[in-house]
C-alpha cells in the first residue's frame, strides 16, 4: 500500500515537472518566433495572386513567387511579367502605388525563310532530335545555311503555351497563342528567334550573314544584302549590316516599300495588329 502511494505520487510529481518544462518551452518558441519573425509584405501577396501562375521564367526570375517578391521589393518593375496583359501591369501599379506605363504587346518571330523546298541540303542527319545537339555538328545540322532553322524542334519542346511549331522544316509561331516568354528565344542555338512588336507588319526573315551569292548558293529566299530596301525606305528604318537587312521597329511606318523592292521577297509582309 505504501509502495502504491510512492508511484502514484512519483508519477504525479513527474507529470508536474513535464508539464511546467513543456509550459516554459512553449512560452520561450512563443517569444523567440515574435523575436525572429520574418516580417512579410502584404503586397507581395497581393501580386502574387494576380500574376498568371505559368512560372515560364519569362521575366527574368525562377518563378511568379519569386517575381511577386520582387516587385514588392522593389528590384523588379511592375510590368516585368510578359504573360499578364496590360490590364494585369496596371493592377499591380496600383498595389505598388506606381504606374505600369504603356507595354506593347510582343510576339516571337523566327528570322528564318528556308523551308524545305527552298532550302538546300548537305547531308541527312538521323541523331537525335534536338537543335542543340545538331549545332555541335560540322555545319550545324544538314542545311546548307549553317544559319538557318535546323527545324529539329528545341523552340517547340521549350514552349509551355503550344505557340511554336515546326512546319515544312521551319519554326513557325503561332501570334494569338504566344505570350513572348522569351523560352524559345533562349532555346535556339543560332539565335533565330526575336521578340519583336506585335504591331510590326514587315520583318527580316533571314539571318544569315554570307554574301550574295553564297547566300543563293543555299537557300533560295535567303537576304544578299543588295540595299535596295534601305534605298526605298524614305523613314531610314532599314539597314544593311553584315549582309544582312534590318529594321528599326521604332522608325518603321508600316509603308511596305522596302518589301516591295526587295527582289529575294525575304521581307515579309503581314496583317497590322488591332
Amino acid at each position: 500500500m505504501i509502495f502504491l502511494e510512492f508511484s502514484i505520487g512519483a508519477v504525479g510529481m513527474a507529470a508536474l515537472v513535464v508539464g511546467i518544462v513543456g509550459l516554459l518551452v512553449g512560452i520561450l518558441l512563443g517569444i523567440a518566433a515574435k523575436a525572429f519573425a520574418v516580417k512579410i509584405d502584404e503586397r507581395e501577396g497581393s501580386v502574387r495572386e494576380l500574376l498568371p501562375g505559368n512560372n515560364c521564367g519569362g521575366c527574368g526570375y525562377a518563378g511568379c513567387d519569386a517575381l511577386a517578391k520582387a516587385i514588392a521589393a522593389g528590384e523588379a518593375p511592375v510590368n516585368a511579367c510578359p504573360v499578364a496583359g496590360g490590364a494585369i501591369h496596371t493592377k499591380i501599379g496600383e498595389i505598388m502605388g506606381q504606374s505600369a506605363g504603356e507595354t506593347e504587346k510582343k510576339v516571337a518571330f523566327v528570322k528564318c525563310h528556308g523551308t524545305c523546298d527552298k532550302t538546300e541540303i548537305k547531308y541527312r542527319y538521323d541523331g537525335i532530335a534536338d537543335c542543340k545537339k545538331a549545332a555541335l555538328l560540322p555545319g550545324r545540322g544538314e542545311k546548307l545555311c549553317s544559319y538557318g532553322c535546323m527545324g529539329y524542334g528545341s523552340c517547340v519542346a521549350a514552349c509551355k503555351f503550344d505557340a511554336i511549331h515546326v512546319v515544312n522544316g521551319v519554326a513557325l509561331v503561332d501570334e494569338e497563342k504566344c505570350v513572348a516568354c522569351g523560352a524559345c528565344v533562349k532555346e535556339c542555338p543560332n539565335g533565330l528567334i526575336e521578340l519583336v512588336p506585335a504591331s510590326s507588319v514587315q520583318r527580316v526573315a533571314c539571318s544569315s550573314r554570307d554574301k550574295g551569292k553564297q547566300v543563293k548558293d543555299a537557300c533560295q529566299t535567303g537576304c544578299i544584302g543588295c540595299m535596295l530596301c534601305v534605298k526605298a525606305c524614305e523613314f531610314g528604318a532599314v539597314s544593311v549590316e553584315n549582309n544582312l537587312a534590318r529594321i528599326d521597329y521604332s522608325k518603321c511606318t508600316h509603308c511596305g516599300k522596302c518589301a516591295q523592292k526587295c527582289p529575294q521577297k525575304i521581307i515579309l509582309i503581314g496583317e497590322p495588329a488591332e
